[in-house]
């Protein structure tokens, strides 16, 4: 678990993870920089150890160390906003079988319990990803199923699988970093599921970083670039400039351009980290990308503020993935 900025529910989240039943849990809280005396409290309680880096690490970089630390077979990654129901973590636990990379909670909203954050992400084929299900009742989620990606909020892997796979991305920083592990969860052959009866209740907010949008677009972009093979790219590059246009014009609409182009400057800057990183993930993977083309949507539905898309878009864009899919 993680403590940034000011943590109003963070007391609330770490005792929430000791009463967990059905697993002997202990707490790793990794302190990126607190503004209020919740870890103060918490590093007085037993069963948890404080990690104090001395600086922001971000979520990749706090998740991997606070991993390190770590002592269990097995590791969930769980929000400092996020109170998990008691059975959680065990019901998480008990999903990862042989075939299983990732599992991850019926993730609900804070102040409404039976309505849905997240149940599983959806991950478009140009490395957009959502909440998948948020707003829905939670009785609409209720089947284990396979997803593309896993919510960083509340996930749990094993820990000798987590320590094969690198760890979360760490250039990321912050956000889509979830969503690039679960992409080489499917592409070393283990699944993500989602598991309907580990509930989790998220005080979710959209903006709470500053930074938001350009994380967000940047990490898209270094995942598009690292993850996927040469051919898919190729045919995804009409689509993926489209993309980068409309973007650009939605931070210009919305008063976050500087963002926008800041993030093109940073993959440009960064050009030979990112080569480096995409020669380990293309080394590393078992499966091709038409293994898993099935698990992208072509469908765009990321409910986020000033990013509505017009009906006819979400159509070619289903339209195009449709037809190219057959040639991943």
């Amino acid at each position: 678990m993680l403590a940034w900025g000011d943590e109003p529910v963070l007391v609330e989240a770490v005792q929430a993870v000791l009463a967990s039943t059905g697993a002997e849990v202990d707490v790793v809280l990794v302190d990126n920089g607190c503004t209020n005396d919740a870890v103060e409290i918490l590093g007085q309680v037993a069963g948890v150890t404080v990690v104090e880096p001395g600086e922001n690490l971000g979520f990749a970089a706090g998740c991997n160390v606070g991993a390190r630390v770590a002592r269990g077979d097995h590791l969930a990654f769980v929000n400092g906003d996020a109170v998990v129901r008691p059975d959680a973590l065990a019901r998480l636990v008990s999903a990862l079988d042989d075939s299983v990379g990732l599992t991850t909670a019926s993730l609900r909203l804070y102040d409404e319990p039976e309505v849905m954050n997240s149940g599983g992400n959806p991950v478009h084929y140009t490395g957009l990803s959502w909440a998948g299900g948020l707003g829905d009742p939670a009785s609409e989620h209720t089947v284990t199923r396979d997803v593309a990606s896993a919510t960083g909020a509340a996930t749990a892997c094993r820990a000798d699988r987590f320590a094969e796979l690198g760890g979360f991305c760490e250039p990321m920083f912050a956000y889509c970093e979830d969503t690039e592990l679960s992409l080489r969860c499917w592409q070393r052959g283990w699944r993500v599921v989602f598991v309907p009866e580990a509930v989790v209740l998220h005080r979710y907010e959209f903006s709470r970083n500053p930074l938001k949008f350009y994380l967000l677009e940047r990490n898209r972009l270094i995942l598009l670039l690292t993850l996927f093979q040469v051919r898919t790219l190729l045919l995804l590059a009409l689509p993926l400039v489209g993309l980068e246009l409309a973007m650009l014009a939605v931070s210009v609409k919305d008063g976050w351009a500087r963002q926008k182009m800041k993030g093109w400057r940073w993959l440009i800057s960064h050009r030979h980290e990112i080569r480096d990183r995409r020669r380990f993930v293309q080394s590393t993977r078992r499966a091709p990308d038409s293994d898993i083309a099935a698990l992208l949507t072509g469908n765009v539905t990321p409910g986020l503020p000033g990013l509505d898309i017009p009906v006819m878009l979400r159509f070619a864009s289903r339209a195009y993935w449709k037809l190219v899919r057959r040639f991943v």
